[in-house]
């Protein structure tokens, strides 16, 4: 009997270091997920747009596609590679941060174009006209799109997160940026479905409520939505430039130019007159217009050369 009572005091005691852990593993993730939030609101603010134009019974399913494609990126391809190149090439991490930041700034830069009329993008593409008659296969070229994107910006929120995570031992660091992972998708996303059902919601208010007051509801909601969802295309633009610029000068600094660095942190600390709020928006102003300069450099690159060579290998992809 003493036997059995010291093994069920031994099982508690490793009971209570498991929920311990488990608590040190949210209370990180937490922390670690604040730092990203930029990146998180960037996030949230370029996905609605992949739903735009569809039914509405396939936008649900849409967001869930690309939210699967969002815990593949994280869980399966970008944990397991942070924690590599953290551990053994700390070096690379930086570059290759860039190289994610650039493709930002071409995206961004592309949509800008686009909107002024300077050509056509890599939107033109050969069997453009069937993915626009084949209702499947332009959702599947949009969902393709939202994961590739999405990847770029959950390199970012993991590096992030990683950098802020306190040193610890290699699993502690990985339950920790698998928690900040699946919490940060799960609001992302979740966010993203609630944003784009918000019209349908307003719609069954207006025609379904037995109540004045909530029908008027309803229909502000209905009325407002299609001017929020193209604020969010506008922001979620903006967002992939001041990213991806952010990344280029950060990295810069990281690989021993802190040239840039150093002046847009004077220029926007100057400005600001102690407002830390002015402060931030000048650096993010700024680091958006070196985005959209970078991202009209790269695309007669990414047009001519990159795009081309991606769909050849990679056809779904686009």
């Amino acid at each position: 009997m003493s036997g059995l009572l010291a093994l069920l005091d031994d099982v508690a005691g490793i009971a209570k270091i498991a929920a311990s852990s488990v608590d040190d593993v949210i209370s990180q993730a937490a922390k670690a997920g604040s730092k990203a939030a930029g990146a998180i609101i960037d996030d949230a603010a370029v996905s609605p747009k992949y739903v735009q134009g569809f039914r509405a019974e396939r936008e649900l399913p849409i967001i869930w596609r690309i939210a699967k494609g969002s815990f593949k990126n994280k869980l399966l391809y970008l944990l397991p590679v942070g924690l590599l190149l953290v551990n053994f090439a700390p070096w690379a991490i930086a570059p290759l941060l860039m190289l994610g930041g650039g493709y930002l700034c071409f995206e961004g830069a592309e949509k800008v174009a686009h909107v002024l009329g300077w050509g056509h993008g890599h939107e033109d593409y050969e069997g453009k006209e069937d993915a626009a008659i084949d209702p499947a296969k332009l959702e599947e070229k949009k969902v393709q799109g939202a994961i590739k994107t999405d990847f770029i910006l959950s390199a970012e929120i993991m590096t992030i997160s990683l950098a802020a995570i306190p040193e610890s031992n290699f699993w502690m660091e990985a339950s920790t940026l698998a928690a900040v992972a699946i919490m940060i998708t799960i609001a992302v996303y979740g966010s993203v479905a609630l944003i784009v059902k918000a019209d349908d919601v307003g719609l069954a208010l207006a025609s379904r409520s037995p109540l004045a007051a909530t029908r008027a509801l309803g229909r502000g909601i209905v009325n407002v939505m299609p001017h929020f969802l193209k604020a969010l295309t506008i922001i979620g633009t903006a967002a992939m430039l001041w990213v991806g610029g952010s990344i280029i000068v950060h990295g810069l600094a990281e690989m021993g130019w802190h040239g840039p660095e150093h002046l847009i942190y004077g220029i926007a600390k100057s400005v600001a007159g102690g407002s830390g709020f002015i402060e931030w928006t000048a650096k993010a102003a700024i680091d958006g217009v070196l985005g959209l300069v970078l991202g009209f450099a790269l695309i007669p690159l990414g047009e001519k050369l990159i795009t081309p060579i991606w769909r050849k290998f990679a056809p779904k992809a686009v």
